[in-house]
């Protein structure tokens, strides 16, 4: 057989398309092997609960993390690498496509490269891809929208309008900050001559293939009395830390590395001012416009992060360019190595990797940028959340197990938040406890269950806030935490009997959306 006709020849083992190929890989195998790190995160308990029941919508999410999180438990388990396992797919999938869309601005070998570089040295990505959490999907509809925006613009192809609107609509079943990302293109397309695209028919037959998607969720809204605008109203209003524009620009920096700095504001200016850019120029303004909405809205710093492939992709092929000159040939070894070297340094802050104690002796608080008004320990809180719930679920045990066989058959457990109530009943399912309720956010939704009020074990509640409801409260037992967030460090928990009234009709008042 001709060596040209083999499938794996060197030449293809070695193409570009190969070499990003590898470096998704690199960026996937590297999620998988720091899986196990510290613990599950608060919210990967949620997203467990979500997927044990499944519906078209849920008070701070649509339904597709709850599907993905299903699909994760029914394929792989409920291990650390079984929940990461799609998360960790989701990242190595935006380093190959952010490497695509330099190649599609006309970048060569190096471009492509340095760009994917750019994605996996990133803080902000490493740590997102590094949980179960909706913003490893979001961001990767957001990449994959702005890639098809790209080829859209650059090839003059209307109908791909058809097939961002299909991913337009996944990333909205996804999280709805998508929707910015939407608004944002139409100002750049309305800025430009692409504004043509306006009055295409495709483009509008793709919005309407978005909706179709989105269809069953905002049903799901509509006939639970759109609980979804009364979380944000109340989120929005308490809960996000107030940044100034100021410290929303250095987080920005922070999150994305330093070193990066020069490489993604060299990916905006050619969007915006360059002459070859010119035709990518709706995605350049699109990135300002979200620039400006997030920082004046006080958005959390992550909510910009799926922007950035597209300024690495178009930063890496003016560094290309700039360093082809053969008085700069030395730019190009030198600053991939400093950004190589940056990004082993800063790992480490945002992955698992380190014993704890070694973490706290070698970055301390400077490792916590604030994205909520929360206290915050040792930790940040991106760790911190990974810690104390198998100790608070075995304290909870033991409450439950000091009970007279006939208080355990009428005994509920309440808890003060969904982290409180998803772990008890992932971990409690080893103590045989029962089914954990809460009044917070979706746990208010999904109700009391079977919980009749004879005796609850209330955990994480004050003990004022509950005297005046029961015939007797007494203090249990205390669940202490050492890395974990300052408030769910020494729980309160107690053992209440005798609710006064019916839990049905007190139910209202234990509502807490924040």
């Amino acid at each position: 057989m001709d060596s040209n006709s083999k499938p794996l020849s060197r030449q293809t083992l070695l193409s570009d398309t190969a070499i990003l190929i590898y470096l998704a890989l690199f960026k996937l195998i590297l999620h998988w092997l720091t899986s196990g790190g510290y613990g599950y995160f608060r919210d990967e308990f949620y997203y467990i609960a979500a997927s044990q029941h499944l519906q078209w919508g849920y008070l701070e999410f649509p339904p597709m993390i709850a599907l993905i999180t299903a699909a994760a438990r029914w394929l792989l388990g409920e291990s650390l690498f079984a929940l990461h396992f799609f998360p960790a797919l989701a990242g190595a999938l935006i380093v190959l496509l952010t490497g695509l869309m330099a190649r599609e601005l006309g970048g060569g070998r190096f471009a492509q490269i340095f760009a994917a570089l750019a994605v996996i040295v990133a803080p902000i990505y490493l740590g997102i891809d590094s949980v179960l959490t909706m913003d490893s999907f979001d961001q990767l509809w957001w990449v994959m929208a702005a890639y098809i925006v790209l080829r859209l613009l650059k090839q003059d192809d209307p109908k791909l309008w058809l097939l961002f609107g299909l991913v337009a609509g996944l990333g909205l079943m996804t999280k709805l900050t998508l929707l910015y990302f939407g608004a944002a293109l139409v100002v750049g397309l309305l800025l430009t001559p692409s504004r043509k695209h306006l009055a295409s028919k495709w483009l509008w037959l793709g919005g309407l293939i978005a909706f179709a998607c989105v269809l069953p969720y905002i049903g799901w809204e509509f006939v639970n009395g759109w609980p979804t605008l009364e979380f944000w109203k109340v989120y929005a209003g308490g809960k996000a830390y107030p940044v100034t524009p100021l410290e929303f620009l250095l987080q920005q920096i922070t999150i994305l590395h330093p070193l990066l700095l020069p490489l993604w504001l060299a990916g905006l200016g050619y969007y915006l001012f360059s002459k070859e850019g010119k035709t990518y120029r709706p995605l350049g303004i699109a990135y300002v416009a979200l620039f400006v909405v997030f920082m004046l809205t006080q958005a959390k710093n992550y909510f910009l992060a799926p922007a950035y492939p597209m300024l690495f992709a178009a930063g890496a092929l003016v560094i290309e360019r700039f360093a082809g000159r053969p008085r700069w040939n030395w730019l190009k070894p030198s600053y991939v190595s400093f950004v190589i070297i940056g990004g082993i340094l800063t790992a480490p802050l945002v992955l698992p990797v380190l014993p704890v104690e070694t973490y706290i002796r070698l970055f301390g608080s400077s490792a916590k940028i604030q994205t909520e008004r929360l206290q915050t320990g040792q930790l940040p809180q991106y760790f911190a959340d990974r810690f104390g719930w198998r100790n608070l679920t075995a304290t909870v045990a033991q409450v439950y197990k000091s009970l007279p066989p006939e208080d355990q058959a009428k005994a509920c457990i309440f808890a003060s938040n969904y982290g409180e109530a998803g772990a008890i009943n992932f971990f409690g399912k080893a103590y045989g406890l029962p089914q954990a309720i809460s009044g917070h956010n979706q746990y208010y939704l999904w109700g009391p269950g079977n919980c009749t009020g004879e005796l609850i074990i209330t955990v994480g509640v004050p003990q004022q806030d509950v005297e005046s409801g029961f015939n007797s409260v007494t203090v249990a037992a205390t669940a202490k935490c050492k890395y974990c967030m300052p408030f769910e460090s020494d729980l309160h928990i107690l053992i209440c009997r005798g609710l006064k009234g019916s839990i049905q009709e007190l139910w209202p008042g234990v509502r807490n959306y924040s």
